[in-house]
């Protein structure tokens, strides 16, 4: 059986996806996936790869995803989906890229710094 394999990653979150021909079933981590996402949005942003490339019946995904939160989390699971695509797809590269889920969102979270409280924060100053 062919089976696809992409990695996707956002601030923390890390999700390995596998996509395999069948009909549509998502498993994330061991759980449905309309079970896995408690916010309606999470849900509509881990699929739209499968939406822009008119496959959203075609494959059957298990998903393992670690870190971040669940927002982080649906917008890695995106990515990865994005990047199995392509493999499983070479002429997806361009609507995927053009879309923007092939772009590693590199925003992360900033250091706390020394000496104040944060990672901008400084701590209250006083004149007197």
């Amino acid at each position: 059986m062919e089976q696809y394999q992409g990695t996707g990653r956002r601030k923390t979150a890390v999700a390995r996806v596998y996509l395999r021909p069948g009909s549509g079933k998502v498993t994330i981590n061991g759980r449905e996936a309309d079970d896995y996402w408690h916010r309606e949005e999470n849900k509509i942003i881990y699929r739209q790869p499968l939406a822009v490339a008119e496959k959203d019946n075609d494959f059957d995904m298990v998903v393992s995803v670690r870190g971040g939160g669940e927002s982080g989390q649906a917008e890695a699971v995106r990515h990865g989906i994005a990047r199995a695509l392509v493999r499983y797809d070479e002429n997806l590269i361009k609507t995927m890229r053009v879309n923007g889920f092939l772009t590693r969102d590199p925003r992360m979270v900033e250091r706390k710094k020394y000496g104040q409280r944060g990672a901008r924060r400084k701590f209250q100053f006083s004149k007197r």
